[in-house]
């Protein structure tokens, strides 16, 4: 076939190209989805009448799905955090339980006396200041 305009075709070409009758028939396959919506209870017009209906209830199972997806990924961070919280308490008590024990005065005392501190024997002196007061 050379370049030429649609118009200027010969017979030759005309005769190339097939006609309706000439084509094979397409068979369908015989499965039950086929014979639903040839021969059954569900005709072709009818299943495309329900397919606005059909993409929305896809479109609610697709929802439904991602909304079990995000709950349990909530519920384990939840219980992550939770463990967390259980491990930051247990620290807290023994944190303060060893400095409760560190603060006592034997423990204060047995630090400070490589410093060369010791604890004093006799009971603290009370100083007396006399106060002064002017009369006007």
């Amino acid at each position: 076939m050379s370049n030429r305009f649609r118009g200027d075709k010969k017979e030759e070409d005309q005769d190339l190209e097939p006609t309706p009758e000439a084509l094979p028939k397409v068979v369908m396959p015989r499965n039950f989805f086929t014979i639903i919506l040839t021969e059954g209870v569900i005709s072709k017009e009818a299943a495309s009448e329900m397919m606005p209906f059909i993409i929305f209830i896809a479109f609610l199972g697709m929802m439904y799905i991602g909304n079990r997806h995000f709950a349990e990924k909530n519920i384990r961070q939840i219980d992550k955090l939770n463990k967390e919280v259980k491990e930051l308490s247990w620290d807290y008590k023994t944190l303060k339980a060893d400095l409760m024990l560190k603060s006592t005065q034997t423990e204060v005392a047995n630090k400070v006396d490589t410093l060369g501190l010791k604890e004093p024997v006799e009971p603290p002196k009370k100083l007396m200041v006399p106060l002064l007061i002017e009369e006007k």
